[in-house]
């Protein structure tokens, strides 16, 4: 392991040939971003899932109601244990030919066996209401990561001229500013990541799980080479 991440995070690729990893570790001059803040990214992450819990249940609810939208519940499935073990490991939409088998083995029609399947599909979409709570939570985080960033940025050179990104690179000293916003996203996405296990699944669990993570992981990589300001204006 230790070979291998020599070999990865070789000088002579990452860095000009005048400068070493050593150079850009923290003096009392500058400050450079190092991978070790980024472990306060943890304890934040669990905070802005609590403040999610917190805006959803009494901020966003309060709101929906005011504007008509109710908890919906759908129709739920009868238990049947056949049915049941059919939808969780075979599959939730069976075709024609396996309906008609689950019909004969239930004594029910095929009519019957499709309902069962529908109401039991309906039974874990996400009802109205919750789908409002995530949707203005995450309206506010955006937004507000946007006018924060906004505000941020059109002070930085390096956003309207990309040539300062590359001027002395990588002795670019790390603000307080991109400090913080590089901590809240990433606080942010982890809180994605904790979430999705708690939330009701969706068809695109898996492709929004590794969408987090790939994104987790690019802020990361970004942070540790020293290249925040073009991840910024990205």
């Amino acid at each position: 392991m230790p070979v291998a991440s020599s070999w990865f995070w070789n000088e002579r690729f990452w860095l000009p040939s005048n400068v070493t990893w050593a150079d850009l570790r923290n003096s009392d001059e500058a400050k450079f971003p190092q991978i070790e803040d980024l472990y306060m990214v943890f304890p934040y992450a669990l905070l802005i899932f609590i403040v999610r819990m917190v805006f959803e249940r009494f901020i966003a609810t309060p709101i929906a109601m005011c504007l008509g939208i109710k908890t919906k519940r759908a129709n739920k499935a009868e238990p049947n244990t056949i049915l049941e073990k059919v939808y969780k490991t075979v599959t939730n939409s069976p075709s024609k030919k396996h309906v008609e088998g689950l019909s004969k083995q239930l004594d029910w029609t095929p009519r019957q066996v499709e309902r069962w399947f529908r109401h039991r599909r309906n039974q874990e979409r996400p009802t109205l209401l919750k789908k409002f709570g995530e949707s203005s939570w995450r309206c506010l985080f955006y937004l507000g990561a946007f006018v924060y960033a906004f505000q941020y940025l059109r002070k930085q050179i390096w956003f309207f001229d990309t040539r300062h990104c590359w001027y002395e690179y990588p002795m670019h000293p790390l603000t307080e500013e991109m400090e913080k916003y590089y901590l809240i996203e990433l606080s942010f996405y982890w809180s994605l990541i904790f979430s999705q296990f708690l939330d009701v699944k969706r068809k695109d669990f898996l492709q929004m799980f590794l969408h987090h993570v790939v994104t987790i992981s690019l802020l990361c990589f970004s942070w540790e080479i020293g290249r925040a300001s073009c991840r910024e204006r990205v």
